[in-house]
């Protein structure tokens, strides 16, 4: 099967759009991250060789090592949520006629939904990364391209919360109370003030436009 990751917009949207369980949510959801963090590259390539910029250029060509870096991760989690999502299904089909059978799948399952729990998850730790790029890229930026630096955060915030929520469902059927814990502590460590950053930048690029 082609990996969705090589199929065209298009074709993307179609399925999304269909009866199939994937892609969903949180394939959506890695897009929108990748789409973020192309467009935080977007502006230092806008940036980067222009004399009137040459102050900022060494930290636009970090700041884009950076975002390609996580452009590329974010491209591999929309396959990744369908990967984790299919295994799921097939634990799900496991037979549960006899108490043996019910207990292996119910082990699979919730095996899986750790795994299901840990995509998005990597999905949010990105996303706050590329939001945190994105303020480098509008404050310091091409201006004619402050608005993509805005387009950027707005998309990768998206992504963040929408991500978020798949964390929450994945984890409401865990029954390992500890690694619950975990990951929602780890979910409020990474999107704690996120809130008032993404407000904060929409600002700046207003204030730039």
């Amino acid at each position: 099967m082609t990996e969705i990751n090589n199929k065209s917009v298009q074709n993307f949207l179609d399925e999304l759009a269909s009866k199939s369980a994937t892609p969903g949510g949180g394939s959506a959801a890695a897009l929108m991250g990748a789409q973020g963090a192309a467009l935080v590259s977007m502006v230092c390539n806008l940036t980067i060789g222009k004399p009137k910029f040459a102050e900022v250029e060494a930290e636009m060509h970090e700041v884009l090592s950076k975002a390609e870096t996580l452009r590329g991760q974010l491209t591999s989690l929309i396959q990744a949520d369908i990967d984790v999502f299919n295994q799921l299904m097939s634990k799900y089909a496991l037979p549960k006629e006899s108490d043996d059978e019910k207990a292996i799948r119910s082990v699979a399952i919730q095996g899986v939904l750790k795994d299901a729990t840990e995509v998005p998850m990597q999905c949010v730790r990105a996303c706050v990364e590329v939001i945190r790029l994105s303020k480098i890229a509008a404050e310091k930026g091409n201006p004619s391209a402050v608005s993509d630096a805005g387009a950027a955060v707005m998309a990768a915030y998206g992504a963040l919360k929408s991500s978020a929520l798949n964390v929450y469902i994945n984890a409401g059927s865990l029954k390992d109370k500890d690694f619950v814990d975990a990951k929602m502590a780890d979910l409020e460590q990474w999107t704690q003030g996120v809130e008032q950053i993404v407000d904060s930048i929409y600002k700046t690029v207003k204030a730039r436009l």
